[in-house]
């Protein structure tokens, strides 16, 4: 298993600057998300070669590599305009990926879950435009049901993954996203079993209801989905329960720590969990590669 750090929480340190900030934090593996100056949030990478080159040095130089490469694209619509736009956006995304030496994306469903039927349909016609893109470029595409997209619950998009018969593409588990996805990890984890090539790692409450008192959220009936990453150990997510699972499945492959909730204290929040997910991957008896 290989920890990588999300460096959200870091995206005003300039790019070049990033990989050694990573690697005095303790990490080795970087998840890039989206970032203004490289991949912006569902618009067309900024990235152009001469950057790629520069950025793939600064992590040569810092012995830090790209783990995966996180872009957000409305490649299941529901529209047909911005479908095709998030095809473009994610050709150039996957070359770009290929260029940092890197051969793992991951992702979310996107698409409306007001309009189910409609956005899958628009994710399959996506599909059947990037499988052949991933293929040649060598790349491997893990996905995950985030909140607010088409598909959210962890055993329908396991399926749906299934669905594709792709060796190249499988499923995340985002830990924050545990009780949108349905409540159950184990459940989840063990009906996926080796599609399971990846993690996403921070901690949250159950906030699918008020009921709990824990938020309320005007006006009744809303259906915002409220959730927040944050560090491990301070939410309700049973990280014993998800790592012995992971063991029994025999996970081996990225962990990302991707906390959001703390930009005032970052670089200390980066520290403190890299910690937290080492010793759980320790005690549930998870072999950590460098």
């Amino acid at each position: 298993m290989r920890i990588a750090l999300d460096p959200h929480m870091l995206r005003h340190t300039p790019l070049r600057e990033l990989p050694d900030l990573v690697a005095r934090l303790g990490y080795q593996h970087i998840e890039l998300s989206p970032r203004t100056d490289f991949l912006p949030f569902f618009l067309h990478p900024r990235a152009d070669t001469a950057g790629v080159a520069a950025f793939r040095t600064a992590l040569s130089a810092a012995g830090v590599s790209v783990a995966s490469v996180l872009p957000l694209y409305r490649w299941s619509g529901p529209g047909e305009d911005e479908r095709q736009a998030a095809v473009r956006y994610w050709k150039r995304a996957v070359r770009i990926t290929a260029e940092l030496g890197c051969d793992v994306m991951n992702s979310e469903f996107n698409g409306r879950p007001e309009a189910p039927e409609a956005s899958e349909a628009q994710f399959w016609r996506s599909m059947e435009e990037l499988l052949p893109v991933f293929e040649r470029e060598g790349v491997r595409l893990v996905l995950e049901p985030h909140p607010d997209d088409f598909c959210e619950d962890g055993v329908a998009a396991v399926d749906l993954i299934r669905a594709i018969e792709s060796p190249l593409v499988t499923f995340l588990y985002c830990a924050p996203h545990t009780f949108h996805q349905g409540g159950d990890v184990a459940a989840i984890l063990r009906h996926a079993g080796p599609l399971v090539t990846q993690l996403h790692l921070a901690d949250t409450f159950d906030h699918r209801a008020s009921s709990g008192l824990r938020y309320i959220v005007n006006p009744p009936g809303s259906t915002a989905r409220v959730h927040q990453h944050l560090d491990v150990g301070q939410g309700e997510v049973d990280f014993d329960t998800m790592f012995a699972t992971l063991a029994e499945i025999g996970f081996d492959g990225i962990a990302t720590v991707c906390v959001f909730a703390w930009e005032e204290r970052a670089e200390d929040s980066a520290r403190v969990n890299l910690a937290r997910v080492r010793e759980l991957a320790t005690k549930h008896g998870l072999t950590l590669d460098p």
